[in-house]
């Protein structure tokens, strides 16, 4: 058992890694991961959301709309959990960290539309996980979209600084380059966790 989720955990992070495996996720992975800072904090941002987002939405579906057979709401009702989660984290940010609110800008209220986040309280539905796989789930995969943001964090500050770049492929057109050859580098780590936990 204990097995099992270790083999969640490590293959949401490298093996299904949620932005350059399953490709979700994209709109704060370009556009916050210009400086270390704020990439680290949109994640935990992000990695916070979609615990929490976890840890209501499945017993929300589990205890009241399946139950009533109103499996038909919860992409809506999800939504709008997340939603609220993400209020509350501003409204925290805010308050207490208002430099990092700042360096997120809009991003942050992004996170509500976020299609990692409601893919992955989706995907947890879909894939029957019990609460603990599912928070598992959730963690290995918030921890994952932090690992990305940190590497291509580190990747961009390298291409701002490198003047041999033909000016055809500066800015966005290097970005997006660099950001498929990272990708292509998360395709080796499959059977990965097979290999490492026999499951």
């Amino acid at each position: 058992m204990l097995k099992e989720y270790f083999a969640l955990v490590f293959g949401a992070i490298l093996v299904n890694n949620i932005v350059l495996a399953r490709f979700m996720g994209i709109c704060p992975f370009l556009g916050v991961s210009k400086k270390m800072d704020s990439a680290v904090g949109m994640s935990l941002a992000v990695t916070f959301v979609l615990v929490m987002a976890t840890a209501v939405t499945w017993p929300f579906y589990t205890f009241i709309l399946k139950p009533h057979g109103l499996e038909y709401l919860q992409t809506i009702s999800f939504i709008l959990i997340i939603a609220a989660l993400v209020q509350l984290v501003e409204i925290v940010l805010k308050k207490y960290v208002p430099s990092l609110h700042k360096a997120l800008g809009v991003y942050l209220p992004l996170i509500t539309t976020n299609c990692a986040v409601l893919g992955i309280t989706l995907s947890n539905i879909s894939d029957k996980y019990n609460f603990v796989q599912s928070l598992l789930s959730a963690l290995g995969t918030g921890l994952g979209f932090l690992l990305a943001m940190v590497l291509f964090a580190g990747v961009r500050s390298r291409i701002e600084s490198n003047p041999d770049i033909p000016e055809a492929l500066q800015g966005m057109p290097i970005t997006l380059i660099s950001a498929s050859i990272l990708a292509m580098g998360f395709m080796g780590f499959s059977g990965l966790v097979t290999g490492l936990f026999g499951v």
